[in-house]
């Protein structure tokens, strides 16, 4: 059986749906809709267009799952309903329902828009052109670096820079373009951050960017979310920019979402021995325009409307990655770890991954040099170090 009721409906217009009114009423009985049982995005559009508004559509789903092949079907009822918007209000969240004036407008060009998106911050970002950036969760050294620097300059030249709030790149992003606008998406409820490691950084975008989720309040993420999330991150965006992502990655899930939408996709090329870069060159030998700065992400996409001349300020990766706070020791086990993560098969500064792991210079040269010892990492001429081969 379908996961959603669609059966005896005429097929609705793309991003149909009647504009919300005012009314507390009809919010109400709009997240009573999609909180239904295996009432999904498109089964909503789908009702409301054949009854005209949410609480015609509420009366009618027990017969409408009763010709599904579904009996004694209860609608969401409203004290769930009540608890939730409760909820938001204790938060501070807006609800922004499809039709809305504040409403994503790029989301209403996918096919199954969320009817109802819980949003923390500042909505006037969503109507500011964005770009996603996604990548793996444990980013190199390079791959941080090219992240942070991609984020910066697209934010100078205009753009929101939109992820999913994951470690790794997503994070690196997020952080780079709080000063010029940022959006994250939640895969689960917006009072659930995940991980937990990112608390910090989703405070931080509450208040200077907007988070943004399609979840009930208090909903932990769970697997089949996340395909639902990054369908919302390249969704609201004009393009997607893959940055180190593994060859069967989310991050690749997220590029053929975006490419079945109708949105651009770039990708960040890596070393052809380093599997953190096997997706993202496979994006490219597939047709994905390789990025190799924020110049070719504005060359694909041209100049933002009405900004005719776009200024990219450059900043050292020495001022960037001073800028981050200082970390606390980790034993020599996790430094490691630590320093083998940051490094790959292409050469990289050693005062580089220095910078990175933001630790005093002596501690990072003691383990460094037991892992040259033991074959694992190579130092090669001019103060450079890569992974063994």
């Amino acid at each position: 059986m379908s996961l959603e009721l669609d059966a005896g409906f005429a097929e609705p217009p793309l991003g149909y749906t009647p504009p919300p009114s005012d009314s507390s009423a009809d919010r109400l009985a709009r997240l009573r809709l999609i909180r239904s049982w295996r009432v999904g995005p498109v089964t909503y559009q789908r009702l409301m267009a054949e009854h005209g508004n949410a609480a015609a559509a509420l009366k009618a789903l027990p017969q409408v799952a009763e010709a599904a092949g579904i009996t004694e079907y209860s609608p969401c009822s409203e004290s769930t309903a009540m608890a939730e918007m409760k909820a938001a209000k204790r938060m501070g969240t807006a609800m922004l329902c499809l039709g809305d004036p504040a409403y994503p407008a790029a989301l209403t060009e996918i096919p199954d828009p969320p009817p109802v998106l819980w949003a923390l911050g500042n909505p006037a970002l969503l109507s500011r052109p964005m770009i996603a950036m996604v990548g793996t969760r444990n980013a190199s050294s390079l791959g941080a670096r090219m992240t942070r620097r991609l984020a910066t300059d697209l934010g100078e030249a205009g753009f929101v820079i939109v992820s999913g709030l994951a470690r790794g790149v997503d994070a690196l992003a997020h952080a780079a373009a709080l000063a010029t606008g940022t959006v994250a998406v939640h895969a689960g409820g917006l009072d659930v951050i995940y991980p937990a490691e990112n608390t910090e950084l989703a405070d931080q975008i509450g208040r200077q960017g907007v988070r943004l989720s399609e979840q009930p309040f208090g909903m932990p993420p769970q697997a089949r979310h996340f395909p639902k999330r990054n369908r919302l991150v390249s969704g609201l965006a004009r393009a997607v920019v893959v940055v180190e992502a593994a060859a069967g990655s989310g991050s690749l899930i997220t590029a053929r979402t975006a490419l079945d939408q109708g949105r651009e996709v770039l990708a960040v090329p890596g070393h052809p021995m380093d599997t953190r870069a096997s997706g993202c060159n496979m994006l490219i030998r597939d047709g994905a325009t390789l990025i190799r700065g924020a110049e070719d992400v504005l060359e694909q996409l041209g100049p933002i409307a009405g900004q005719s001349e776009l200024h990219l300020v450059r900043r050292t990766d020495k001022h960037v990655d001073t800028a981050q706070p200082a970390a606390p020791t980790p034993s020599p086990g996790d430094l490691r770890t630590r320093i083998l993560a940051q490094l790959g098969p292409a050469p990289s500064a050693e005062d580089q991954l220095i910078r990175d792991l933001g630790l005093p210079p002596q501690v990072i040269a003691r383990v460094l040099a037991e892992l040259e010892l033991t074959g694992e990492v190579e130092r090669r001429p001019g103060g450079l170090l890569s992974l063994a081969g």
